[in-house]
């Protein structure tokens, strides 16, 4: 059995091409605010593992509808005859420029193609829409409407009393702002229109949602490698015997910190290809916290934990907290090397979360001297406690943003300000927390295995999949 096919129609610049890019999530597809940016019927198929699903066709929109009807009713005989007389208009009117864009829309349709009739809820409805309407009708092919409510004032209760006379199913669907769970419910709804769609629907349903999952593991397994990187980190340099290792400090901060970012941008380009977003353009706007500095206060203030949560998490994390400890209460970015235990490694999470708008933490071991010539001056791997909840909570936020996102969208992306004020995830749990913090413990502590590193990925990954499923329900 061919999967389903169902072409998007309507009157132009009513947002059919937005509906098609979010349903085939495909932002291929183009999209303008200039009436007529579609020009042919184009095919857009919904494949999962190179399975084709369903597949959209985004057409032309209607240029002369009132002709074309006068056109057809002509040539009218009986209701029965009503298909054979559209293809009929086809035959003779598809060379002509005059009806160019009706033949481009209902070629589809009269191959067998479903209807789906786009109109914006925006708008008031208006005797302009009835001979298109009257059109697909004709075609004799299963139809429902689509509300898509492009503006603030919606005619909504208008649009469907109108639309009801006309189509079997009618539903609202912002292409734009549509979340996973109302397109499959829409998809469920295509399933409607013809008995023989109903068990492809139903399958191309399942299949969405289990790719969906495998998606969803697979951004937790980028977003994992990227806290071990996080937590591995180091970078040095030899120095002459008569090199002051102070003099090399910022060299290997600054170096330090662009490894740190280059993790986060490779594991933010792995999340958006997983989810089809590969051309999606990023607002390069320091102000705010997703785009900001990965070690700004404010990225600390709304991704770290507060510095009695992080006290108490490493606390319960119990005795020894073997590392690093800030040199200075002030924030200042290096650390010296002190042995620490149950205690004091209560007092390293209230320390580490006191921020300051320099606040940047890297482990400086010192010089590891190598022979009586010189030595290795070594920056990291950090011991800052609260450094993977800040890369964690970013990366968790970013994957909400993403696979919220409709492909029907153009714009860039940026953090809104509204979820800023309310909170932008939801926060860890008491359990999940300790688990966490559990498990940075002890990549900490075995750093410098490497074996030992990557078998506790998987303890990792679950955890972080766990929480990207409740970010985005």
């Amino acid at each position: 059995m061919s999967a389903p096919v169902f072409v998007v129609v309507g009157h132009p610049n009513k947002g059919k091409s937005s509906i098609v890019a979010t349903l085939a999530q495909d932002d291929s597809v183009r999209i303008a605010s200039e009436p007529g940016t579609t020009i042919k019927a184009r095919q857009f198929p919904m494949r999962v593992d190179e399975h084709i699903l369903y597949t959209l066709v985004d057409t032309p929109g209607f240029q002369r509808a009132r002709r074309a009807l006068f056109w057809l009713q002509q040539h009218e005989t009986t209701a029965a005859e009503h298909p054979q007389i559209v293809s009929r208009f086809i035959e003779q009117q598809r060379g002509s420029p005059q009806f160019h864009d009706e033949c481009e829309l209902l070629v589809p349709i009269v191959a067998g193609g479903g209807i789906l009739y786009v109109v914006d809820g925006a708008k008031p409805f208006g005797p302009e829409y009835e001979p298109e309407m009257e059109i697909l009708r004709w075609t004799g092919q299963p139809s429902m409407a689509m509300i898509n409510p492009i503006g603030e004032v919606h005619y909504i209760d208008q649009w469907e009393a109108a639309l009801g006379q006309y189509f079997k199913i009618v539903r609202v669907f912002n292409a734009m702002t549509a979340e996973f769970d109302k397109r499959l419910e829409l998809l469920r709804a295509f399933g409607q229109l013809r008995e023989d769609w109903r068990e492809p629907m139903r399958k191309a349903v399942q299949a969405l949602e289990l790719d969906r999952r495998h998606r969803r593991q697979r951004a937790a397994q980028a977003i994992a490698k990227m806290l071990i990187d996080t937590l591995t980190l180091s970078v040095s340099k030899n120095l002459a015997h008569d090199d002051d290792p102070q003099d090399h400090h910022a060299e290997l901060e600054r170096k330090f910190k662009k490894r740190l970012r280059s993790a986060e941008e490779r594991c933010r380009a792995e999340v958006e290809r997983l989810y089809y977003h590969d051309g999606i353009k990023r607002q390069e706007d320091n102000a705010a916290p997703l785009e900001g500095d990965l070690f700004s206060q404010e990225t600390w203030h709304l991704f770290g934990q507060s510095k009695w949560r992080l006290a108490a998490l490493v606390a319960a994390g119990g005795a020894a907290v073997g590392g690093l400890i800030d040199a200075s209460l002030g924030g200042l970015s290096f650390f010296v090397g002190t042995a620490i235990g149950g205690a004091a490694g209560a007092a390293l999470g209230w320390q580490a979360a006191n921020w300051s708008a320099n606040f940047q933490l890297f482990n400086l071991p010192g010089v590891e001297k190598w022979g009586l010539g010189g030595g290795r001056l070594q920056c990291g791997p950090t011991t800052n406690r609260n450094l993977p909840y800040v890369v964690l909570g970013r990366a968790r936020y970013h994957h909400q943003l993403i696979a919220k996102r409709t492909h029907a969208r153009r714009d860039a992306l940026v953090l809104d300000e509204n979820r800023q004020q309310a909170g932008v995830l939801n926060p860890l749990a008491d359990k999940q927390a300790k688990r966490l913090e559990g498990l940075f413990t002890k990549l900490r502590k075995t750093s410098g295995n490497m074996e030992h590193v990557w078998n506790m990925k998987d303890s990792l990954v679950r955890e972080i999949e766990s929480l990207l499923e409740e970010d985005v329900v």
